[in-house]
Order: structure tokens, then C-alpha cells, then sequence
């Protein structure tokens, strides 16, 4: 699947069903990525990819069609460090708290590619607690924050496939296959962007408090995503005309509450014109 980030969130734009199990392959990323790379003739490219995708191979495609990226390798991929020296990535003295950018290297004693730039980092100790493996990117990003920078933006893909997931769709669950597969997937991508997009209009609007509680102390990350905020939206206006005579009884008993019921209706119609 190739998807497009933007706002802290992936949408689907290509995907595939591939008849095996496991990684793809280089001829089948190839494949994708040519179908997909003229769809955006107007802009510059980056592909993030995580270590599935970690093929020099797949690089050097890249270079050539002019497109950037930023693949992780493994930690026992070997570059050459120095000249006719070959060192595992694990071996290079990188610790938390640590990153280096190496440029130009040869990457796999097999290939012996030139002209790659490799970005080593392991992000320091927050609380005490280190994250348990450092990063190893295969870019050609000419600095280490462009390439940090644009990899990080690959876990919003891995957010998309968790909503499509528990978070969401609980596609695993259907255990269709085939034909059948694919249109499930299709109509998921469909509902989640527009879901997302929606949220997104709702947040513009700030109304999305009265959707979730997308704030929590001492938290750092946001609660909830703009997927989940489109989602529920729909469902919290809806629910409106299950409980609307409950409720005007309620702000009888309470007059004193009728500016924040006011503020929940004009809340609703803003949310209801992102439909």
C-alpha cells in the first residue's frame, strides 16, 4: 500500500494484494511505485519505508527517477566505514543520547553501491528510559534533521493501519479473502479519509471538545486522532435525537445550565455542516 501523509495522518492512494505471504520485493515495489510516483509530477517526493523496504536495490531506483527517501536498514547491514573497512551498523558505537550522518558510503559488501547517505541516531533517555534500538536510515538527504525529520513522518502510516485495525474498521476480523478483500479494503480507505478529513474540518471549527477528550494532564501526545474525532462526531450529533426530549426536561430542572446546552446546540449545527 503506498499512502500520502499529510496533517499527522496517512491516506491510501495505491494498494494491492500480493498472492504470498511476507515482504515485498523489489520488482513488486518497483511495480507500485511507478504507478504511483506520476500522480504527483508537481511535486518533490520522499518515500519513507521501514525495513521491509530496506533494499539497496529499491534506492537506487529512487536516485534515478529523482525522488527522495528514507528506508531503514537493519542494524547488521555492513557500510564502509573507511576505505576497504566493513562494519555492521550495530557496531558503529552508536548509545542513546547519540546520532551521526555518514556521507557517500558503499552500503552491503554484496552491491558495493556508492553514493548513499546513511543517518544514525538513538534518541536520548526521556524519564530514564531509552528507546530500545537506535535508527539506521538510508536516505539521499545531504543533512541528518531533513532525514530524521522526514522519517519520523513514517509513523503516521503505521496510525492509518491501527485504525484500519482495533483502532477502527477491525478489518482483521472479517477474514474475507481475494476479490472480497479488496473492496473491503477500498470502502475503508473511502470512510477513513473521509472520516479524517472530517475531523479535521471539526477541529478547524473548535468544536472537537465536545466530541472527545482529546487533552489529558501531564500528556504530551494528543488523545485522540482527527479519524477518531470524525468518527464519533457523526455519532455524537446523531445521538442528539435519541435523547433530545431527555434533554430539554434536564435544562428545565437546570435553567441555570441553558448557556452551556445553547453552546452544545450551536456546537452540533458546526459539526453537522462539515457533513
Amino acid at each position: 500500500m503506498v499512502s500520502i501523509i499529510w496533517d499527522k495522518r496517512a491516506f491510501p492512494v495505491y494498494f494491492t494484494l500480493l498472492p504470498k505471504l511476507g515482504s515485498s520485493n523489489i520488482t513488486e515495489q518497483k511495480d507500485i511505485i511507478t504507478k504511483v510516483i506520476p500522480l504527483f509530477n508537481n511535486y518533490k517526493v520522499c518515500v519513507l519505508g521501514d525495513r521491509e523496504f530496506c533494499s539497496v536495490k529499491l534506492a537506487k531506483y529512487l536516485q534515478e527517477i529523482d525522488v527522495y527517501f528514507c528506508l531503514r536498514l537493519k542494524k547488521n547491514e555492513f557500510v564502509e566505514y573507511q576505505k576497504d573497512v566493513w562494519l555492521e551498523l550495530q557496531k558503529l558505537g552508536l548509545v542513546p543520547g547519540v546520532s551521526f550522518f555518514l556521507k557517500g558510503v558503499k552500503v552491503t559488501k554484496t552491491g558495493g553501491f556508492l553514493g548513499f547517505n546513511v543517518a544514525l541516531i538513538w534518541k536520548r533517555k526521556i524519564n530514564g528510559v531509552a528507546p530500545k534500538e537506535a535508527w539506521f536510515i538510508l536516505t539521499n538527504f545531504e543533512s541528518l534533521e531533513y532525514a530524521i525529520s522526514a522519517y519520523q513522518k513514517r509513523f503516521d502510516i503505521e496510525e492509518m493501519f491501527r485504525e484500519f485495525k482495533k483502532g477502527g474498521y477491525n478489518l482483521e476480523d472479517t477474514n474475507v479473502k481475494g476479490e472480497r478483500f479488496i473492496s473491503l479494503v477500498l470502502l475503508i480507505a473511502i470512510a477513513y479519509t473521509g472520516a479524517t478529513i472530517q475531523g479535521q474540518e471539526i477541529k478547524r471549527k473548535g468544536v472537537q471538545n465536545y466530541v472527545a477528550r482529546v487533552k489529558e494532564y501531564n500528556r504530551l501526545e494528543r488523545r485522540h486522532s482527527s479519524f477518531y474525532v470524525g468518527l464519533y462526531g457523526f455519532n455524537w450529533v446523531n445521538f442528539k435525537n435519541d435523547c433530545i426530549d431527555l434533554v430539554v426536561t434536564l435544562m428545565r430542572l437546570n435553567p441555570s445550565k441553558r448557556n452551556y446546552y445553547k453552546k452544545g446546540i450551536n456546537a452540533m449545527k458546526l459539526i453537522e455542516s462539515t457533513f
